[in-house]
């Protein structure tokens, strides 16, 4: 969850990190901090808050080593002390991680003598590491890493040697390789513009990084060789332009996460294909956004492949002893590709026999190592928390994945996907949710309803919804809403169907008449004109451009983001900074 990076060369360590922090901030912002080592001293600074509260105490920095944390807090509440780095002795170290025997580890210190400062699980590493060290950093974080159960990526640094060195076990860690300088990070988007070669680490490598030269080893310090890869992070795909929140931005690229989506899936579609041969059974998983992706992508396989096809969380998934094994298939999705319940669950599915195919955004990540079959999301760097073209371009690719699976090679399924990118911009620069956001954030619950792919849809809503405006509420099948759900509403509630199936118009109808007979407030938003007609005047309709049901999802999406996006605006809360949130959600 949390975003680490280090620097070593010949230029200012302070603004390298800083910058990289920035980048790195969305995988958490509860606070911040910075170790830097010049003329065999340390200094340390870290806060509360956000990465920008380091800038004041940056400007007198003068090193050419540093390492820094920006954090979201699994252990010990956000403050100044819980803050990384933690030192200890001539030992400073950052992790990203959760270490699960570390109470265990505390208390074994303690009797030793050691004096805690913080109330995180990561401290414990900054203390074994100094009770291992005896001149030869590598050798004590070797060490210390084999007491550790858990998961972690850290870097660390010592008054006595110029350098760092990095350790990564379930946690992503990248190396960066530049010309007198190398550089440590959580991903790639720290390092953009900054090297054009990186490595990823695997579980249990160790790195030792000087400014000209960096050696990893395995867990028995034997020297290995990664694979060296072209950066593809690039400075400008970072900016925000001229929007006022990254959200927003991301609302408006909706349309290109199709359209590329849609492009990129040409170079896995053969060996996709192969992958599916025999396949009678699919598992979909996920967690959060991917799971109500997976929803979709779910129906989509029984209406084109007519196999069975179910969706489960990834959480659950991985612990309930799955039936798996040959003739299934396992779609993993997840935006970053690090999802640790995810990721885990496509292990299990792995080791059980299946086949498992990676749906991500991100093409070098921990689940496309563990995937037989990579399925790309190409919609960009995302840096807002609450996932937007993320989302789309999941569900873009689940349709493609299911039309391969089902053996449709070309026809009005394809075309229809094709026109997508167009109606999906339409949408984006013209839907008008300001006034029903006003509704949603003077609101004690607002309701997100819906049926079959609307329904997906609504769970999407509803926690786009809560993610960015803390508005409480729920997503849930419109047909259930009699069987429960409507004892919560009264004139204090917004109920939003979303009715894109002119099949089931009519039962969403009946629906949105039990809301609006207990004082209920409505909205709908729909591409059905019929729908609109007959509802005009009773409750606020927001209209869809017209497309297929099918596809209708990807622009109802755009306008549930966009519902948010405004909610979270007019109650001043940060729609790309939501409290308590990361976006790599690399712990359990």
């Amino acid at each position: 969850m949390c975003g680490i990076i280090g620097y070593i060369g010949n230029k200012n360590a302070a603004e390298i990190v800083y910058g990289g922090l920035k980048r790195l901030e969305y995988r958490g912002y509860d606070s911040a901090g910075a170790a830097f080592r010049a003329e065999g001293k340390i200094s340390v600074i870290k806060k509360e808050g956000k990465v920008e509260k380091l800038l004041p105490y940056l400007a007198g920095v003068r090193a050419t080593v540093g390492i820094g944390h920006t954090r979201w807090a699994t252990h010990g509440a956000p403050s100044d002390i819980n803050a990384h780095p933690h030192s200890s002795g001539c030992i400073s170290v950052v992790h990203n991680g959760i270490i699960e025997n570390y109470a265990e580890l505390k208390n074994l210190l303690i009797s030793e003598g050691v004096t805690f400062l913080s109330r995180t699980d990561s401290e414990v590493i900054a203390h074994l590491i100094n009770r291992f060290y005896s001149g030869d950093l590598v050798a004590a974080v070797a060490e210390a890493v084999k007491l550790l159960k858990g998961s972690y990526a850290l870097m660390v640094i010592c008054e006595r040697e110029n350098k760092i060195v990095a350790a990564r076990y379930k946690s992503p860690l990248i190396i960066g390789f530049g010309q007198g300088e190398n550089f440590c990070a959580s991903d790639e988007p720290a390092l953009a513009g900054k090297c054009e070669k990186i490595s990823v680490l695997e579980d249990g490598d160790i790195a030792e990084i000087t400014s000209d030269e960096v050696t990893i080893f395995n867990g028995e310090l034997q020297c290995v060789v990664r694979e060296v890869s072209p950066n593809l992070a690039v400075s400008s795909d970072l900016g925000l332009g001229d929007y006022p929140h990254y959200m927003l931005k991301e609302i408006g690229e909706v349309a290109g996460s199709v359209e590329y989506t849609l492009k990129a899936f040409g170079s896995v579609k053969v060996k996709l294909a192969a992958a599916f041969s025999g396949v009678t059974r699919v598992v979909l998983t996920g967690c959060g956004t991917a799971y109500h992706a997976a929803l979709i992508g779910r129906r989509y396989i029984e209406i084109f492949a007519k196999i069975p096809a179910e969706a489960e969380t990834a959480g659950e998934f991985r612990y309930k002893n799955p039936v798996l094994g040959e003739g299934c298939a396992v779609l993993a999705i997840s935006q970053s590709g690090e999802t640790a319940d995810t990721v885990e669950a496509a292990r299990l599915a792995k080791s059980s026999g299946a086949k498992v195919i990676a749906v991500t955004n991100c093409l070098r990540s921990e689940l496309t190592r563990v995937a037989d079959v990579v399925v790309p999301v190409a919609a960009g760097p995302e840096i807002c928390v609450a996932a937007t073209k993320s989302y789309t371009g999941q569900v873009a690719a689940l349709y493609l994945a299911a039309l391969t699976l089902a053996g449709v090679e070309g026809g009005g399924l394809w075309e229809e996907l094709e026109k997508m990118p167009a109606l999906c911009r339409e949408t984006a620069e013209n839907i008008d949710t300001s006034a029903l956001a006003r509704k949603c954030a003077r609101s004690r619950g607002t309701y997100f309803l819906g049926r079959d792919l609307d329904y997906a849809v609504a769970l999407e809503g509803s926690l786009k919804l809560k993610e960015v405006s803390y508005v409480p509420g729920e997503g849930y099948p419109a047909g259930e809403l009699k069987h429960g759900t409507l004892a919560l509403i009264d004139k204090r509630t917004v109920s939003v169907f979303i009715i894109t199936d002119g099949k089931l118009a009519g039962k969403c109808e009946n629906a949105v008449e039990q809301v609006l007979s207990r004082g209920g407030k409505v909205a709908v938003l729909t591409n059905l004109q019929d729908v609109k007609k007959r509802l005009k005047g009773l409750v606020t309709v927001i209209e869809l451009p017209a497309c297929g049901r099918l596809l209708s999802p990807l622009l109802s999406a755009v306008a549930v983001q966009k519902l948010a996006y405004d909610a979270a605006v007019i109650l001043s809360r940060d729609p790309d900074k939501p409290r308590n949130l990361a976006k790599s959600v690399t712990v359990e």
